[in-house]
């Protein structure tokens, strides 16, 4: 079924940092802002650095199965290092999780939780990722990649249907403007185009670089760039999806699939949605 107007068709959540996602129903928002689960948990070396998919990107072979409703996740080691596949309980004793990863890449490794904001890229603004379902289908195009795998590439936490690829960029404004909309009852600040790192130029099962990925990215995105998009808001080009905070800090609330997205006065966002679908190549 068509519609006519944004709404939220997929909510991803992250529990440990630069592992799988699981797919939900609906999330809490936290007081911070930031959405419950997401980014919870991440992972620390013996001298307090993260260890993640910019820094480690063997990470990527590795497979997470989270049941967020038993608080457990199931680890895979797709690397032939040959780790037992293993289920642990994600609000237990952290050893059990912390042997298995430190086996897995060859050095100590620390969980560390944070249940108030999460561990988030962006400190200062720790609401989720934004992005419309059309523009990961132009990246696809782009690429010759299924939208899967675009999906896992950019790790993006909430999905807008119903509108044109790049319909998020209006979402942002210039540099210090926060542009308000809502996503069904809760209230949001759109902050800036979000800067990409390394690991959208891997294959998210492998870990194998495309180095001229981010290169490539950026001059499809410079020449494809909408008109409503903030030319001004961007120093490159390598940026996708937008961040967020909560025009409301301190009230938990929810948001769910099917979800209305509501602007108001954003006539960036009206432009958008009365185009009509811009060609995803050229």
């Amino acid at each position: 079924m068509t519609r006519s107007v944004p709404f939220i068709s997929r909510i991803l959540i992250f529990p440990i940092k630069s592992l799988d996602p699981v797919e939900v129903t609906n999330a809490r928002v936290l007081t911070s802002g930031a959405l419950a689960d997401d980014r919870c948990w991440a992972l620390f070396d013996a001298q307090g650095r993260v260890v993640n998919g910019k820094n480690h990107a063997e990470i990527h072979r590795i497979r997470a199965g989270f049941d967020l409703d038993k608080r457990t996740v199931s680890l895979r080691d797709d690397s032939g290092r040959g780790l037992p596949t293993v289920l642990f309980n994600l609000d237990g004793t952290a050893r059990p999780i912390e042997a298995w990863l430190s086996r897995f890449f060859g050095f100590p490794v620390h969980l560390r939780a944070d249940t108030t904001t999460g561990h988030p890229d962006d400190t200062d603004s720790p609401g989720p990722t934004i992005i419309s379902v059309a523009t990961l289908e132009a990246i696809g195009i782009w690429f010759g990649l299924p939208v899967e795998q675009v999906r896992a590439r950019f790790r993006t936490n909430i999905e807008i249907g119903g509108v044109p690829a790049f319909w998020e960029d209006a979402l942002f404004g210039g540099l210090g403007d926060e542009v308000e909309f809502h996503l069904g009852s809760t209230e949001w600040l759109g902050i800036n185009p979000c800067q990409r790192c390394v690991v959208p130029s891997r294959d998210p099962l492998t870990g194998q670089r495309d180095n001229a990925f981010a290169r490539r990215f950026a001059e499809y995105r410079r020449r494809t760039q909408p008109a409503w998009s903030n030319p001004a808001r961007f120093n490159h080009f390598f940026r996708v999806a937008i961040n967020t905070r909560s025009a409301r800090p301190g009230v938990n609330t929810r948001i769910a699939l099917n979800d209305i997205v509501t602007t108001y006065n954003n006539a960036a966002a009206c432009t958008a949605l009365e185009e009509n679908k811009r060609p995803a190549g050229f």
